[in-house]
């Protein structure tokens, strides 16, 4: 970082990233300051020793959380002219992704539930479980139709 803020504060924010992307999203906290990092740092492109440094990543577990995030394009790779050495950073529309992926996840969630509720169930109490998961799939996209067109539906 050069200018900008402490690096312990950086560090601390990143820390936070990762417990959040842990719980929420089910990632390793490893992924996460991985994540964190990339977002953060100056400049941009940083090599997998660089990034190792900065979250304190085994070599091992940050080849994992750097698989997982390029395979889901968050991250990219990228080389440069006359330089053989691999850099990773945020690819641009890696926001714009993840939040299309969780908006697909519920689209099929919510065939799901309207297949489950086909079966026939004889017990109002099951079908009405399924029907709330349905529910809030549908207030889901009744907040975001004011910005955007019907996503999981």
């Amino acid at each position: 970082m050069r200018d900008g803020p402490d690096l312990t504060k950086v560090l601390d924010w990143v820390e936070r990233v990762a417990a959040f992307v842990s719980g929420e999203w089910g990632l390793t906290p490893v992924t996460g300051r991985v994540l964190a990092w990339l977002m953060a740092c100056d400049p941009p492109e940083q090599t997998a020793a660089e990034i190792a440094g900065a979250v304190g990543a085994s070599r091992a577990s940050l080849t994992t959380s750097l698989r997982l995030l390029t395979s889901a394009r968050v991250v990219g790779r990228v080389r440069k002219p006359g330089d053989r050495t691999v850099y990773y950073r945020i690819e641009d529309d890696a926001w714009s992704r993840i939040i299309e992926q969780k908006l697909a996840a519920f689209t099929a969630f919510d065939r799901l539930a309207a297949e489950g509720l086909r079966l026939g169930w004889a017990d109002e109490a099951q079908t009405a479980r399924i029907r709330s998961a349905r529910s809030s799939i549908a207030a889901l996209n009744r907040r975001l139709d004011d910005t955007s067109p019907t996503v999981c539906g």
